[in-house]
């Protein structure tokens, strides 16, 4: 790694590049600090530092802490995450946003705006039940002061125009990093969310208890090693091409179709965990019984139902989301136009349905796995007596596979440019 580093910071492109993310990020930071306008910053610190909980660490761990204290950046990169995924889903249904995804460039540009107006759309609705949650004081539990200085219609107009004009200009720098920077935009900035809450649960649970400090640490190096290995575990498809005699040279290569064992990624857990949240919100709503169900069956995540819940969602969503990303018709239909096929297997449709075959059994391991990940935080709060402790555990499946995952995807992309600028120094040469 210090070697990359070292490498990294020789090359003046790279370089600039590397600064530039890191700027952006801390400009990011920033923006997560500064308060909106008409948020009384004293009270929430206070409250924040008071409350804890499994729907308020989650809500807390994602956003960087930003959405609890009201910053001009609380919404984050939530809202554009999410209009990509609908989006995702939408070209399943939807002709013509599948033929946009097939038109190459042109296609993706116009999709790319679409996103972006429904980004401003969830940004709207997201800021709007949040500063509600601030106006009637649920936002932040046992919280008795009120958050906003005044909840007026024009004060709480100006808190909701604020955050959504922030979660714009989250949009828009992260699509600078994409373009100017190194890595993923999007995937950097939630990095960053996830990672700046670390320290604080850590230095937390060290007051707290020592010995599970320690106990955590180790077992959180192994989780991450895990993760690392599976991350990069694939099945490679074989696939030869026809040889082509051009003048007096042949052609002809042997390349692989890699297929993740993890095809689906973090998203199954991220669905999962929006969907949980759900009758939370809306226990307030409900009649004294029904709310009293739901916060002893849906919101402790040590109940049986809430776990068998977990699992059994994160295993749908998984299948589901491989479906509709991956699509063996036409990996198979691309393999034989190009004069392809999969050694023992016929073109056409026996290579599209074995593709499929491949598939499902790669999806169940990856469901499993992305099940247990989920479900350790859960098994650590049953092991770890101490309350103070389980509140402030930072080890989860969601945090350590974006942690794990945009780690990965920025190094090889790092190295890849590196890779790049040897050849080109080669040529040259």
């Amino acid at each position: 790694m210090l070697t990359v580093l070292t490498r990294v910071f020789r090359a003046p492109e790279l370089r600039g590049k590397v600064l530039f993310t890191l700027g952006i990020v801390v400009l990011f930071r920033l923006g997560q600090l500064l308060p909106a306008p008409g948020v009384d910053i004293v009270v929430v610190r206070r409250c924040i530092g008071s409350a804890s909980g499994g729907l308020f660490d989650m809500v807390q761990m994602l956003s960087g802490g930003a959405m609890l204290q009201l910053s001009v950046f609380a919404l984050g990169v939530m809202p554009y995450i999410t209009a990509s995924i609908v989006m995702q889903l939408l070209a399943v249904v939807i002709p013509r946003l599948d033929a946009l995804r097939k038109e190459g460039q042109n296609g993706q540009a116009k999709i790319t705006q679409y996103t972006r107006y429904a980004t401003v759309g969830l940004a709207v609705l997201n800021a709007g039940t949040v500063v509600t949650l601030a106006r009637t004081g649920r936002l932040l539990p046992g919280c008795s002061q009120p958050l906003l200085r005044d909840d007026g219609l024009l004060a709480v107009t100006v808190i909701v125009l604020t955050m959504v004009a922030g979660a714009c200009a989250v949009m828009w720098l992260g699509e600078l990093i994409t373009e100017r920077g190194v890595g993923n935009g999007m995937s950097l900035l939630i990095f960053t969310q996830v990672v700046a809450v670390f320290p604080a649960y850590l230095s937390k649970i060290f007051v707290l208890s020592p010995v599970s400090f320690v106990v955590m640490i180790v077992a959180g190096l192994f989780l991450v090693a895990a993760v690392v290995f599976v991350e990069q575990a694939q099945r490679r498809v074989p696939v030869s091409y026809t040889k082509r005699l051009i003048g007096n040279r042949t052609f002809g290569q042997n390349t692989y179709i890699p297929m993740k064992v993890n095809q689906a990624g973090i998203v199954p857990v991220i669905f999962t965990s929006s969907l949980l949240y759900l009758p939370t919100l809306a226990a307030p709503l409900l009649g004294p019984e029904a709310r009293a169900w739901v916060e002893l069956n849906l919101t402790s995540g040590t109940h049986p139902l809430y776990m068998t819940a977990y699992v059994l969602l994160i295993a749908g969503f998984a299948y589901f989301y491989v479906s509709i990303t991956f699509n063996p018709g036409e990996v198979a239909d691309g393999i034989r136009k190009y004069g392809g096929f999969v050694p023992g297997i016929r073109p056409g449709r026996p290579t599209a349905a074995y593709l499929a075959y491949v598939l499902s059994r790669l999806t169940a391991p990856g469901a499993l796995y992305l099940a247990v990940l989920a479900l350790l935080p859960l098994v650590a709060f049953a092991i770890l007596r101490d309350p103070g402790t389980q509140q402030n555990f930072p080890f989860g499946g969601t945090s350590i596979l974006i942690m794990v995952g945009v780690g990965l995807d920025t190094v090889k992309q790092i190295e890849a440019q590196l890779q790049q600028r040897n050849y080109e120094g080669f040529l040259k040469k």
